[in-house]
Order: C-alpha cells, then structure tokens, then sequence
C-alpha cells in the first residue's frame, strides 16, 4: 500500500503529479494488481480494443502473472464482450457492463454515427432499419459489415451502404463482434451478432428515474478507475453529455478539489491517492490506451505537446508516470536468445533524453514485454539514441 496524499476538501488543490499519482494507482499501472482478468476488467470500465491484440499488453502491464489465454477464454465464454460503447469505439467490456450500459449509450452512439452520415441516412427510417437488421440475424449466423448490408440495401438503394452497416452495427442494434475476432494471437474479421443473441439476454432497459440511476453507477465506476477527476474529463471518456442529473444525485457521497487550473475535480471519498513523492514504475502502454484517452485534461500523464500520439494510435511508454517514449514491437535480423533468424524486439523512441538509471528500468520492463509478446522466444530491446 502506498501514503495517502494529506487533505482533502473543496479548496484542497492536486497538482499535476499527485493526479498522475492517483491516476496510475487506479489504472493498476502504479502496481501490478493480483485481480482476476475479470474483475481487472470491470475495474476499469472496459478497455478499448479497435486494435483487437492491444488489451493483452494492456493487462500485461496492469496484472500479475497475466496470460493471455485467461481473456482469450472469457471471450470464448461470453464473459467478456467486444462491442462499440463508449465514444462509439470498439471497447472489451465485461457482459454484465454491456447489459446495464448499453441503454444509456444508445442515443449516443445514433448521434455520433449521424455526425458522420446523417445526410447519407436522411431517408432511411431508423426503426426500419433496426428491425431489417435483427430480421438479417435471425438465424444467429453471425456475419460481416458487408453482408449485413447487402442483406437490407434493397429497401434503401440509393444509400451508401457504409452508411448502413455503421448505423447497424454501432447504433440501432446492440452488437458483439464474436471471437476469434480479439483472441490471443488469432486473426479474425469481424463478424456481427446481436448482444442478445450472444448472451442470451436483451440489454437492460433505460429506467425512466430523471435521477438516470444508469449515468449514477457509471460516475462511480470511473471515479474508481480514473478519479480525481471533472465532470469534463468524464464526458470524454463515456462520451455522454457530462451526465448532469447523475453527477448531482451522487454530489453528497463525493469529496472535492481543484486542480491547478481551478476546475472541480469529483473524487470517491475512500479512493486511493498515493502521496505525490511515491515513485512510478516504468510502464509500457497499447495504442489507444484509456488511462490517457479518459480524460480531457491529459496533462496528468502526457504533455500537450504530445497529445497527438494519443489518438494517432502511438504504443507509448511511461517513465515516471508520465509518457515519455513510444515504443514498436518488430522483427530484428539479430536473432533471438538463441542467436537464430529474426528475433521479435521492441524499439523504443524517447520522446526526451533519458538519465542513465531511466534507461536501465525502460531496457529491463522492454526486456520482460518482449519476452511476454514472443511467447519467451526473444527478450530484445532497442533504444533509438536518445
């Protein structure tokens, strides 16, 4: 267990390393956490997966004696899910998480896939378009963008069918991309079900409580995972609108701060914020990582100077909490431990000069990441000169 940082109340102010601080420690990247993959899972309110092999190093860094082959199986098992949730992007979630959530995501996601098509789906009847879909799914076959289009294009000839398959697949029709589709080494396209048709259950209806008893239960579970934090930085996260009425029916259960600029930062009363001082291993981050994307304020971990990796889809690593490098994982001519062929190796670009100790810990953590994405066949790391 690490110190608690001392004070908390409204005029209480962290500054950017005690949020970091508090953000590593509730990303489980300030230690490595001994949590089932499950329930490292539901921690962190899903992971997001366009990018299907990228949860595994995402876990990797976050949990103790990980293997892949664990999420493999709760993806095999329908425990876990893959499916467009937050922001409209592809997130691993747990099935539970997708059955109480996807309601109060639904009228997101429409919009999100209107700002892109809406004149494309000017004349297409949403609730037409819904129920062609699950007709195309009757069978419980599941099937590719593609086909689900041509499956109900003839009542829409004249629109683009991108534009039909993305309203399907990430608005009217809670979905799943089914394995082997994100399996541990495995290739797959996606192909589409319906969620209830996977799990067996329809998602859970919106209940009509103006106090959106939904949005209150997701201000808790991301001020778990990623508070301190604004109501700002929660909106980028779910992409919902700030969730007003739940943030003010949980007010009374939450303390207070500020950041350095002033904002409100909302916070679980018993939620760990380590002292400032404690030191922060080096960690190695997939692309699209929400322990950076979760936020509006991403200052906490990355400087705005290179805030741009973050949605570019860099592979970054921390040195001190805090982004100092991307890293690549590729084939070197040098050969493996046994001198032999190609050997996988990570290469890492320091986006600063590292001193000698931060070159040694960001060698030794690339060591033992390139050891976990070889399966032990090679432990090579380079370093571009920094």
């Amino acid at each position: 267990m690490h110190p608690q940082a001392p004070g908390a109340g409204p005029g209480t102010v962290l500054d950017r390393r005690a949020l970091n601080r508090a953000t590593l420690a509730r990303q489980l990247l300030l230690d490595r956490a001994d949590l089932p993959v499950l329930d490292a899972v539901a921690h962190l309110g899903g992971l997001q997966a366009q990018e299907p092999q990228e949860p595994f190093t995402g876990l990797w860094s976050r949990l103790r004696g990980f293997a892949p082959e664990t999420l493999s199986g709760l993806l095999v098992e329908r425990r876990v899910v893959r499916t467009h949730l937050m922001r409209r992007t592809v997130h691993l979630v747990t099935a539970d998480d997708v059955l109480a959530w996807r309601a109060r995501h639904d009228a997101m996601l429409r919009q999100r896939v209107l700002g892109v098509y809406r004149r494309d789906l000017q004349d297409v009847d949403l609730d037409e378009l819904a129920a062609a879909g699950r007709q195309a799914l009757a069978d419980g076959e599941p099937r590719t963008m593609a086909e689900l289009t041509r499956a109900v294009g003839d009542r829409w000839p004249a629109t683009a069918p991108r534009a039909l398959g993305e309203m399907l697949i990430a608005g009217v029709v809670p979905m799943v991309q089914v394995p082997p589709r994100g399996l541990w080494r495995t290739k797959g396209g996606v192909r589409n079900l319906p969620v209830a048709t996977w799990l067996g259950r329809d998602i859970d209806p919106l209940p009509t409580d103006p106090a959106d008893p939904v949005g209150q239960a997701l201000v808790r579970r991301f001020l778990a995972a990623y508070g301190p934090a604004a109501t700002a930085d929660l909106r980028a996260w779910s992409g919902l609108a700030g969730l007003p009425a739940a943030v003010a029916a949980v007010r009374g259960e939450l303390v207070a701060f500020r950041d350095e600029r002033g904002r409100e930062l909302l916070d679980l009363p018993d939620a760990p914020r380590p002292d400032p001082g404690v030191p922060a291993p080096v960690r190695f981050l997939p692309a699209f990582d929400n322990a950076i994307l979760g936020y509006h304020d991403r200052t906490r971990i990355i400087d705005d100077a290179h805030r741009h990796l973050s949605v570019d889809g860099a592979r970054v690593v921390l040195v001190d909490g805090r982004v100092a490098a991307t890293w690549t994982m590729s084939k070197d001519g040098g050969g493996g431990k046994g001198g032999k062929g190609d050997a996988d190796t990570v290469s890492v670009t320091p986006l600063r000069r590292f001193s000698r100790s931060e070159h040694t810990a960001v060698t030794e953590e690339g060591q033992a990441l390139a050891a976990f994405l070889s399966d032990g066949e090679s432990d090579r790391v380079r370093v571009v000169p920094d």
